[in-house]
């Protein structure tokens, strides 16, 4: 958040000259264009994860992650950030009290939103992590279809 803030400071000083309109413009772009990066990041990590299947079942632009058709990890139309799965209530809320993530609207209580300018660490480590549960979760028999955890 703080890399995108300066980008901000920065772009509002070199724009304070310049017309109105423009800058609210410029502002705009950037703001979709760091979110777009990141939506795409998050996709490009699920996208690895084997046995892992893209869908939009609400339609409208959410991008869900399911394994064993089961999800892991959603982003929503809102674009400001992926839901994942955690253990257990205690873990999520532990998570929104360090301040890693919020709760995730309309999903479970062990279900938290890590915001897109989490530390990229951190976002590798959940997305792994909330689908390593929900891989687990699945019937032996659907667990024995998915390609290997490597």
């Amino acid at each position: 958040m703080q890399q995108i803030m300066v980008q901000i400071i920065r772009f509002m000083r070199s724009a304070y000259h310049a017309s109105r309109a423009k800058p609210r413009l410029e502002f705009a772009r950037l703001l979709q264009h760091s979110a777009r990066m990141s939506r795409d990041f998050v996709n490009s990590i699920c996208r690895k994860l084997p046995g892992a299947e893209w869908s939009d079942p609400w339609g409208g632009g959410h991008d869900a992650w399911k394994v064993g058709d089961k999800m892991f990890a959603c982003i929503g139309t809102a674009n400001d950030g992926v839901s994942v799965k955690t253990p257990d209530i205690e873990t999520a809320q532990m998570l929104i009290d360090a301040g890693v993530g919020v709760k995730a609207p309309y999903f479970h209580r062990s279900w938290v939103r890590l915001p897109f300018d989490a530390d990229e660490d951190e976002m590798r480590y959940r997305l792994a992590a909330s689908y390593d549960l929900v891989r687990a979760s699945l019937t032996k028999k659907v667990q024995a279809t998915l390609p290997a955890r490597s």
